[in-house]
Formats: C-alpha cells, sequence, structure tokens
C-alpha cells in the first residue's frame, strides 16, 4: 500500500473531492441516517462545515483519500474514502489530529458502532451522551475524550 501523507486542506478548489469522500464513507458507515438528513448535511458540506473548522487531508500518490477538520481541540470530521477503509488512512489523519492540533474530544454517532470502536481502541472514552445530533436530528451522540495515562 503506498504510503499516506497529510497535509492541510489547499482551501475550497479542493472541497468538491473532499465532499465526494464524505458522500462515499456516509454510505458506508451511516446507514441509520435518513436519505433526507444525509442529504441535507451533504448540503452544506461545502458552504457551512467545511470553511468552520482547520481541514487536514490524507493523500495517497497525490489523491485525496480522506481527511479530517478539526475545531478548538475538537475532531469535528474524519472521513476516509469507503474503498480505503481499514488501510490505516483514519488512524494516521487520527494520530495527526492529537499530536499537532491538540485534539482530546469528538463526538460520534452512538449508531456508528465501527467508528465508536475505533475512537474506543485509540484511548477515547465515553463521557456523556445527547439524545439528538448538534442539529437537533434523532441520532443520539456519544462525547468522547482521550483518556490520560495514569
Amino acid at each position: 500500500m503506498p504510503a499516506v501523507s497529510i497535509r492541510p486542506s489547499i482551501g475550497a478548489a479542493e472541497h468538491p473531492a473532499l465532499a465526494t469522500i464524505w458522500r462515499g464513507a456516509v454510505d458506508a458507515t451511516h446507514d441509520f441516517l435518513a436519505e433526507a438528513d444525509r442529504d441535507e448535511i451533504e448540503a452544506k458540506l461545502q458552504s457551512d462545515y467545511f470553511p468552520a473548522v482547520v481541514l487536514w487531508v490524507a493523500e495517497q500518490d497525490g489523491r485525496p483519500v480522506g481527511f479530517s477538520g478539526v475545531l478548538d481541540g475538537s475532531l469535528e470530521m474524519l472521513f476516509v474514502d469507503a474503498t480505503q477503509r481499514d488501510g490505516g488512512i483514519g488512524t494516521a489523519l487520527l494520530a495527526h489530529a492529537v499530536r499537532e492540533q491538540g485534539v482530546t474530544k469528538v463526538d460520534v454517532n452512538e449508531q456508528n458502532v465501527s467508528a465508536a470502536g475505533f475512537y474506543a481502541r485509540r484511548g477515547f472514552e465515553a463521557v456523556g451522551r445527547s439524545e439528538t445530533d448538534e442539529a437537533g436530528r434523532p441520532y443520539p451522540l456519544l462525547h468522547l475524550r482521550l483518556s490520560t495515562p495514569s
């Protein structure tokens, strides 16, 4: 497998490629998400959500294969191309976010069992739960924090 490099996003010019990664990843992992809700979120990605975070892009062979978005020590988004899942890209993006951006917290959809397990295996622990997502949709969130070594 080619090496993964992580770089800052070049901005709006690559937002369409990142939105494509998002859609494939969500289709592969968020089967609980109603189509109308998925479409509503997707419609706001490039205009609202991407500009609100610091975006980093994972590349292989010069092609984006994943991305993360961080705001104030919180991992707001981490998505990997659905065809590249389980190849270490998500782990590399998360490690970069923790090491370089000081990430200590992340919210994850409770129904996304694989993502919750991904974060748990990397030292994140549940510290709270919300019945709805940040937009009030009926998708419970687990609030996770990076556990500190004792």
